[in-house]
């Protein structure tokens, strides 16, 4: 278990559809910096006792190829994508339904928008109802023991 600093958590949850997408997700949002919110969560991960299988650098890469692509427009002064997966959860999930493997990896992203530079969201998507809420619960529980809000 890891030991933080006490923080003033300006946390909100959003579950709710974003604007032009299909999907739902849930966020939270804290006045933590990345680097804090990303230490939390890689040991958020790895205390569940799962592995990371890979880190997407979504921000840097945005902000690497912006001018490339025709754009001015910074979306982001940080971006990072974690993948992982469990495999009991995953496996009770796709016994359930093989289709479900459609959701492997889950990913957990955290991010801090450049017009919101004070505040750092973290969130994943949301799951269908069913044996997906399980591993709703599972990114749930890592998500707020990120930010120390368990």
């Amino acid at each position: 278990m890891t030991t933080r600093r006490p923080f003033a958590l300006a946390l909100s949850l959003c579950l709710a559809a974003t604007p032009g997408l299909a999907r739902d997700m849930v966020t939270y949002t804290t006045d933590q910096s990345f680097d804090d919110v990303t230490f939390g969560l890689e040991n958020a991960i790895l205390d569940e006792g799962l592995v990371i299988d890979h880190v997407s650098h979504t921000g840097e890469m945005l902000e690497r190829t912006r001018a490339d692509v025709g754009s001015d427009v910074v979306i982001f002064d940080e971006a990072d994508v974690y993948s992982f997966c469990s495999a009991k959860l995953s496996r009770e999930v796709m016994e359930a339904d093989w289709q479900n493997l459609m959701f492997c990896p889950y990913t957990i992203f955290v991010a801090v928008r450049h017009d919101t530079p004070d505040e750092t969201i973290i969130g994943f998507r949301s799951y269908p109802e069913g044996e997906m809420q399980k591993i709703e619960a599972l990114l749930d529980g890592i998500v707020k023991a990120a930010i120390g809000a368990e």
